[in-house]
């Protein structure tokens, strides 16, 4: 029986946290302060070494966006993903997918990433669906600074997975996830098949004693 092939997206299809790239590009513009850049330098460094839970850092950074037009941002984005992302796709993330696609499995990008950035990524690979963090518009299609809950990480995740699957009619035991990050523990534990890729030092660690496969893409 075909099942859900999940992703996760930053350090896993792709090499780079985009959350990152995305910060030091809005310092560059001048739209975010460096006080809140270094801020977002640190937690980001924890969060990638599996050390923190990053869900305040979210809501601090759509918090920033209250007031901001939509399709603003959605261009920003856009040229964000063309001019810093599209390069940065691990070598073995589109041969996995290819895979997964092969065996007549759904691929869906499960990821903390906005909505705005998982849709261009969606796009790049050939993905069924991106489940992602989405952020709260007005009726003028401006942010009202909340993001829209649960959020895309952690616990949340596993939500939005198990959403997917029910929808599909797929059980999670016939699912696979790849990530790099110990903080996607709760949705590993509950797929039939997790795959920790290029895995930060927590997750190595509950792989190898759990017997996990563990794989690196470039």
């Amino acid at each position: 029986m075909p099942g859900i092939a999940f992703f996760d997206v930053d350090k896993t299809l792709l090499a780079v946290n985009s959350a990152r790239l995305w910060a030091h590009r809005e310092l560059r513009t001048g739209r975010l302060s460096i006080r809140n850049a270094i801020r977002a330098a640190i937690w980001t460094t924890l969060y990638e070494m599996g050390f923190a839970r990053i869900e305040a850092v979210i809501e601090d950074a759509v918090n920033t966006l209250s007031g901001q037009d939509e399709k603003e941002l959605m261009e920003r984005v856009t040229q964000f993903f063309q001019e810093e992302i599209a390069s940065t796709f691990r070598p073995g993330a589109k041969t996995t997918i290819t895979r997964h696609r092969d065996a007549g499995d759904k691929v869906a990008l499960l990821t903390s990433t906005s909505s705005y950035l998982a849709e261009q990524i969606q796009t790049a690979v050939g993905a069924d669906h991106y489940l992602s963090n989405e952020f709260e518009t007005d009726e003028d299609g401006r942010f009202t600074g909340a993001p829209i809950k649960p959020l895309c990480y952690g616990p949340g995740k596993l939500v939005y997975a198990k959403r997917l699957a029910s929808k599909l009619h797929i059980p999670m035991s016939h699912c696979h996830f790849y990530t790099d990050s110990y903080s996607d523990l709760p949705v590993m534990e509950n797929v039939g098949f997790p795959v920790a890729v290029h895995p930060d030092p927590r997750l190595k660690r509950a792989a190898q004693k759990r017997g996990w496969p563990i794989e690196r893409w470039s």
